[in-house]
């Protein structure tokens, strides 16, 4: 009997303790969304943002793109998320050649891709099916849920592949203007500047 006791007791000073914790967390936080007046901080991101785009590039030219070799093949990228200095961010767009013979990386990715074969011939596997392409053709990639299983084959085996890719950038399709803008048209009467 002592013994349940003592544990009952246990249980219930961890628990005090646990809700204190949470008390003293939650009255913490509190405190540090108060040191922020949030609208503000979206009036000053849109700011930031209208910056960086005030005289961002419009213009992104082929010859001043490096051919970048990585795991999915030989790409130049002219719109990416971590590229800040063109005027629009909303999308990644990129260039790849494949090499006579040759083929891309496979990749499993969210799909919503459209591609546009600039030279050469081939075939994409889509999740097992192929499809045949030639310059001229577009192909595009679905969005599915669960994702999709890429690959994109060069069946030249003299001549060099290429094709433009553009995709949503996610990251940043979506910013404080929204598209429409983002105006303080009139204050609120309780509010004091």
């Amino acid at each position: 009997m002592i013994v349940l006791s003592l544990e009952r007791a246990r249980v219930a000073v961890r628990a005090a303790l646990c809700s204190v914790w949470d008390m003293l967390m939650a009255s913490d936080r509190k405190s540090r969304l108060a040191e922020v007046n949030h609208w503000n901080e979206l009036i000053a991101m849109r700011d930031r943002q209208r910056a960086e785009k005030r005289d961002a590039i419009q213009v992104v030219k082929e010859a001043e793109l490096p051919l970048e070799s990585n795991s999915q093949g030989l790409m130049r990228w002219y719109l990416h998320p971590s590229i800040k200095d063109t005027a629009i961010s909303s999308y990644m767009f990129f260039q790849q050649e494949i090499p006579p013979g040759s083929r891309s990386g496979r990749l499993k990715f969210q799909g919503n891709q459209v591609m546009l074969i600039l030279e050469g011939k081939g075939y994409t596997i889509i999740d097992g099916v192929k499809y045949p392409w030639k310059a001229g053709d577009v192909v595009s990639l679905p969005l599915r849920t669960d994702g999709i299983i890429v690959q994109h084959f060069n069946t030249d085996p003299e001549k060099t592949a290429k094709f433009i890719a553009a995709e949503p950038n996610w990251f940043e399709c979506t910013s404080v203007d929204r598209g429409s803008g983002f105006e303080q048209l009139e204050n609120a009467p309780e509010y004091k500047a």
